[in-house]
């Protein structure tokens, strides 16, 4: 053999054990596993006495539990405005006034020809029903001239006043809410907005407003606890109670909502009406309950189930629940304390370097199925 031929030969022989040790060392470096490169653990938890509570969230609005808005029972001018934003008001008290001159004139033609009638007497029912007729324009006057004088509907705080001294206003309320007829004005309350010439809110007995979806409304009713968290004040959150839930639904977006009212049992000082708020209630709870984690429990036509490991093996058990939280299901029926019933699989991955090489390997792979994070895809034998 020539000494060209012989190192030829070694050559070959040279680039056989590159190759082979390239070979050694892919296998090396991408695991030996083959057709699986990420690993699945079976996760368990215990079934255990605690306490559990269903909750209906829902985002709402804090309000004042009682707005009014005043306006004259009377047409006139304005010569007294006794209040302004801010002040602090009982019931009854005086806001403002009317120039009462022409309403006096009306009680004295009123007095006067009530006067006259009952001198004619009532001897026939012609006479009767004329003095009967003067009574009531006298009582209508006197009605009139009280309506000069616009007082506040209710207790509570001047939030608005959007007359002036001098301005002519006519008789009626501007509220598009429920009104109601006073002897001393006219008028209207709301629990939302109002507006008219003075507006009272109540600022101490605040409510939060809230609305839920269709899918929840049922399982609320009056009394249920629950947890208001104003936006501003994140970090204190406030103890409630549903008061109301409406019967009728609001439909926007094709999205179906019922509203709920409910009253916050100490409410800050801080608080103000039109501060976002994040509501929890409490529709259902079990204290010191056999429960297990929501998500080891499947539900399927009204029928619940949960995988119970014995002995490394897994064995499905139909189960009986009770109150169904959000991260604990009551078990009533069907498991013991202690019990380790089988999680949902989490998937995790047996090498970092691996997924940051995704997209960049430059060969096939040998085993079946896609590596986590890997570069590499398999054949899929």
């Amino acid at each position: 053999m020539t000494r060209r031929r012989r190192s030829l030969v070694i050559n070959g022989l040279l680039v056989v054990v590159l190759l082979g040790a390239g070979v050694a060392g892919y296998l090396v470096f991408f695991g030996s596993s083959g057709s699986a490169q990420s690993a699945t653990a079976t996760r368990t938890a215990a079934a255990a006495n605690r306490d559990v509570s269903e909750v209906v969230t829902a985002s709402g609005t804090v309000q004042s539990s009682y707005s009014a808005a005043a306006s004259f029972g009377a047409s006139g001018t304005v010569t007294e405005i006794n209040v302004k934003v801010g002040d602090v008001v009982t019931k009854g008290q005086q806001l403002a006034k009317l120039d009462p001159t022409q309403a006096q004139w009306q009680v004295d033609i009123a007095q006067g020809n009530l006067n006259a009638a009952l001198e004619k007497g009532t001897n026939t029912n012609a006479l009767l029903t004329a003095y009967r007729q003067a009574q009531l324009a006298l009582q209508q006057a006197k009605d009139n001239l009280a309506a000069t004088v616009l007082t506040a509907p209710g207790d509570g705080t001047i939030t608005s006043v959007t007359g002036a001294i001098g301005q002519k206003v006519g008789s009626g309320s501007s509220s598009s809410s429920s009104s109601t007829g006073s002897t001393t004005g006219s008028t209207s309350s709301s629990t939302t907005s109002a507006s008219g010439f003075v507006v009272v809110t109540d600022l101490k007995n605040l409510v939060v407003k809230a609305n839920v979806s269709e899918s929840d409304v049922s399982k609320l009713k009056a009394d249920q606890t629950a947890t208001v968290t104003v936006n501003a004040m994140a970090g204190t959150p406030i103890q409630a109670k549903v008061t109301t839930v409406d019967l009728t639904p609001t439909t926007a977006n094709n999205v179906v909502q019922y509203g709920v009212s409910l009253a916050l049992t100490q409410p800050p000082a801080e608080l103000k009406p039109g501060q976002s708020a994040s509501v929890e209630v409490t529709v259902a709870s079990a204290t010191g309950v056999l429960a297990v984690p929501a998500a080891a429990v499947q539900t399927v036509n009204g029928a619940s189930s949960v995988a119970v490991l014995e002995n490394g093996a897994e064995t499905r058990k139909t189960v009986e629940i009770g109150v169904r939280g959000d991260q604990y299901v009551e078990i009533k029926s069907g498991l013991t304390a202690g019990e380790e019933v089988v999680l949902p699989q989490v998937s995790t991955s047996n090498n970092s370097t691996n997924r940051q090489q995704q997209g960049t390997g430059q060969f096939p792979g040998t085993g079946g199925g896609n590596r986590n994070g890997g570069g590499f895809t398999g054949t899929g034998r």
